[in-house]
């Protein structure tokens, strides 16, 4: 309430100021400028006669003199030029135009009704929502069923008897990967999670960070797409076996733009969706998610555009004749090249060209390409899993 009077008074305030100057009447004024003249020259006559800088006589005569211009003058004059009138209606209509504004603009970019949330309150409740999330079970069992799939009945009745199998052999490695991978055909997700977990349990130290995020996949679509504290403690385990594993710091971004701490997921994002492959998965995304995170969080940002051509170009590419296919890709090179040299570019736009200049056969420049990308690039892991695989497939590294 207080925010609100607060907003009145002001609104009032500043349409006040500007209506003021419609309210205000203009003095009269004589219409003739001469009228003024004479009679400051009669006062100038009676200050000089009374400091005896002038004769009686000539003082008398001087009066007489400028009296008679004086009446002259008048019978000349049209009268006071009309007093100015008051604009009260125009003076209310700002009054409401200016509030009207005020308030439109303000349920459209504000927050009616909102109430105050200082920093410090607004973190607290943040982290008391991702202390108080619901358990990955609670998550499973109110996420909406997923699209219902078509398969035969046979393939139906060969996963029931797996379902069945898989329990009574609780060391087969074989039968609970095949189960996970059969569970998630038929879009039973919470199934496929639970087999995963015992690949995961039955893989022991061997498990590998892509069979972690495999189960981290399946936990978090199960949930409807939250991050449950079972799915967290699995983000921190990927983390700590690989620091730069994009699909965990995606899901540990979506935790925190989850639970209204979207700065924090911006700052988790803008490196996987900068430079990460657009191709896949948890990097498409973040890149869909980040602009609008970085709004919530207070940063001005825009995502850069993916450059130069795509995979589906070059693969276009091999159909042409070889003349033909050297031109387009030569045009798209140049581009590419131009605008990384100018402008620089995510570590996705350097592999294209590295992978463009492959293609050509122009082996010297992708090279040059490589070392010049390794260089910028070289303390980021990610990035350089995208570089590598580009300079290997281009014929410049063994």
């Amino acid at each position: 309430m207080i925010f609100w009077i607060v907003v009145v008074v002001l609104t009032l305030a500043v349409a006040g100021i500007l209506a003021v100057p419609l309210l205000r009447a203009s003095e009269a004024e004589d219409s003739n400028p001469d009228l003024a003249i004479y009679r400051a020259q009669l006062a100038e006559i009676d200050r000089d006669l009374g400091r005896n800088l002038l004769e009686p006589d000539e003082a008398e005569r001087s009066r007489t003199e400028i009296a008679r211009r004086l009446l002259a003058a008048s019978k000349m004059d049209a009268g006071p030029v009309a007093v100015q009138k008051r604009h009260g209606p125009l003076a209310l209509l700002v009054l409401v135009l200016i509030g009207a504004v005020t308030f439109a603009t303000y349920t459209q970019l504000g927050a009616p009704g909102y109430g105050d949330v200082p920093l410090q309150a607004r973190l607290a409740a943040s982290e008391d929502m991702r202390n108080n999330r619901p358990a990955q079970a609670m998550l499973e069992m109110v996420a909406p069923p997923p699209p219902p799939v078509d398969v035969p009945e046979d393939y139906r009745a060969a996963i029931d008897r797996l379902r069945e199998l898989a329990p009574t052999r609780p060391d087969d490695l074989e039968a609970w990967s095949r189960l996970a991978f059969h569970e998630v055909e038929l879009r039973n997700y919470s199934g496929a999670a639970a087999a995963q977990e015992r690949v995961i349990a039955i893989m022991g130290e061997d498990a590998a960070p892509a069979d972690l995020t495999r189960l981290l996949d399946l936990r978090v679509v199960a949930a409807g797409g939250l991050v449950s504290p079972e799915a967290e403690q699995l983000i921190r385990d990927i983390l700590a076996l690989e620091e730069n594993n994009v699909a965990a710091r995606y899901y540990l971004g979506l935790l925190y733009d989850q639970t209204d701490r979207p700065d924090l997921a911006y700052r988790l994002w803008r490196d996987i969706a900068e430079n990460g492959n657009p191709q896949t998965f948890h990097v498409a995304s973040a890149r869909q998610m980040i602009e609008d995170a970085a709004f919530r969080g207070g940063v001005d940002y825009t995502l850069p555009e993916v450059r130069g051509p795509s995979a589906e170009d070059i693969a276009n590419a091999q159909d042409m004749t070889p003349e033909d296919r050297q031109a387009m890709i030569g045009s798209m090179v140049a581009g590419l090249a131009d605008r990384l040299a100018n402008d620089g570019g995510t570590a996705t736009d350097w592999a294209r060209l590295i992978t463009a200049y492959g293609v050509l056969g122009d082996t010297d420049n992708a090279r040059a390409i490589w070392v010049e990308a390794a260089d910028v690039f070289g303390a980021n892991a990610e990035a350089m899993a995208i570089l590598t695989p580009a300079a290997r497939d281009a014929g410049v590294l063994e």
